[in-house]
């Protein structure tokens, strides 16, 4: 058959290529002068004052400066980091908006949560990690117990009695307390706030008798309302080294480390994700933030992105174990 030649439809075909090509010019253009267009929100799933918060704020103003664009840090607390995680995951994924998460917003809510609004896997994409947090055994000081020793033999003695707060079911604190728990064989109750801040204040107050800290209570120890009966990492640390861990006092392998980090909302541009990378990892190496997230116990951590995804994964894994042996559920 022979071939009638139209040239109407090279001319539609050229018009479609060249618009694919201005289509693909406009997205990189728009990617490459990121951040132009208006302030980043970094959204914090915990209130002001907690762990998360003193991460975001320790790198916001750096990473700010080296962007050349304002970093609005917006705390969003409740459901054990749920309604900040969610929040993030349902924005757009145009690198206007970052989520500081804590360690167990990642690694222990979405595995506890029957019905969680988003999937975190899919839904959020890891950007940087922030900081490996530890988390510290204190009680007040005026407390009949002075050692980690007499504390579990007067809640042995005393089964129900005491009480520990955390910053909400599923996170960190609250899985600690019940690795506790568990290892240690004494019954305590679980009173869960909105933020490790609420907590704390809770305890000076007398409204509960210990905390799995995350590094929010130091001040009160120093001054010596608080006193610091262990920590839960698998090694002394340098800041308290007299502090024994948990498994010297006989809680094998006792470990209830986090990494609180950074994530983005799914189908960010990879390279977004990279310059928040190397913008973050760079912020966390300046002195001042060093400092700052020392000042909570903590070790500031800069990882690739699939580096911080996996320790993630990770962390998750160790922790089902007790999430399924305690029948945890978020509620």
């Amino acid at each position: 058959m022979t071939q009638v030649h139209d040239p109407r439809r090279r001319q539609i075909g050229l018009a479609a290529v060249s618009s694919m090509a201005l289509g693909a010019f406009g997205t990189a253009q728009a990617q490459s002068a990121w951040p132009a267009a208006k302030p980043i929100r970094m959204i914090v799933n915990f209130p002001a004052g907690g762990s998360p918060d003193l991460v975001a704020r320790a790198v916001s103003s750096t990473v700010s400066q080296a962007l050349g664009q304002q970093i609005v840090v917006d705390n969003r607390g409740g459901a054990g980091g749920i309604i900040g995680s969610d929040l993030a995951a349902k924005s757009a994924p145009d690198g206007y908006t970052i989520l500081c998460s804590s360690g167990s917003g990642a690694a222990i809510v979405p595995y506890v949560t029957p019905k969680m609004p988003f999937d975190h896997d899919k839904d959020l994409t890891p950007v940087a990690a922030g900081a490996r947090l530890q988390l510290f055994l204190v009680v007040r000081s005026d407390a009949p117990y002075k050692t980690f020793a007499e504390f579990i033999a007067f809640a042995k003695g005393n089964p129900g009695k005491l009480s520990y707060g955390s910053p909400g079911n599923g996170t960190s604190p609250h899985i600690a307390g019940e690795m506790l728990k568990s290892q240690a064989g004494i019954f305590t109750l679980h009173i869960p706030y909105r933020g490790s801040g609420a907590a704390l204040q809770d305890l000076l107050g007398g409204n509960v008798d210990y905390l799995l800290d995350p590094g929010i209570a130091f001040s009160h120890v120093r001054s010596g309302r608080l006193r610091l009966l262990a920590v839960t990492s698998p090694q002394r640390l340098s800041m308290f080294p007299d502090a024994p861990t948990l498994n010297e006092l006989g809680l094998k392998n006792f470990d209830a480390g986090t990494s609180h980090g950074f994530w983005a909302p799914a189908g960010t541009p990879a390279a977004i994700v990279d310059r928040l990378n190397r913008e973050i990892n760079r912020a966390l190496m300046l002195p001042s933030a060093v400092e700052s997230i020392r000042g909570i116990g903590a070790e500031p951590t800069p990882m690739s992105p699939a580096e911080f995804g996996a320790v993630t994964k990770a962390d998750a894994r160790r922790f089902a174990q007790i999430i399924k042996e305690r029948k945890i559920v978020h509620d």
